[in-house]
């Protein structure tokens, strides 16, 4: 089964993503912040990596910078999922592009709270695999 790992910093966001995968049959790690989740990129190879921007210790965007420039790693699909909105995470992109390069935009980008739906079937897309049918 296709391994997904969930990177936020609010546990409950963690519980909900973590047990919305799990029901649909994919494996599922979580970490608490950008270094952890850079420490399980290390030991395990996620197909896909849900991240938040806003974190302590290691921002999303941090280790979005990371997945991207690792070659081991830049083929792993992106959803930032984020309470920032979509227009400021374009914002502070564009400003770290500026000082750290450009990057290239994640895979979707998704404001909180999502739709169990659509973080379902953005994470199928992701994945190359059929969205579930129907209502969870």
């Amino acid at each position: 089964m296709p391994h997904i790992l969930v990177v936020d910093d609010d546990v409950s966001f963690r519980f909900f993503l973590k047990n919305l995968f799990a029901l649909q049959g994919f494996t599922v790690s979580t970490a608490r912040n950008g270094n952890e989740g850079l420490t399980l990129l290390g030991q395990t190879l996620p197909d896909l990596v849900t991240l938040d921007v806003m974190m302590p210790e290691e921002s999303g965007l941090g280790l979005y910078r990371a997945i991207c420039m690792t070659p081991a790693w830049r083929h792993i699909p992106v959803i930032m999922v984020s309470g920032v909105t979509q227009e400021a995470y374009v914002h502070a992109l564009a400003m770290n592009s500026m000082q750290e390069g450009a990057l290239p935009e994640p895979f979707a980008y998704v404001e909180k709270p999502p739709a169990p739906e659509t973080i379902l079937a953005l994470a199928h897309t992701a994945l190359h695999r059929p969205p579930p049918q129907g209502v969870l």
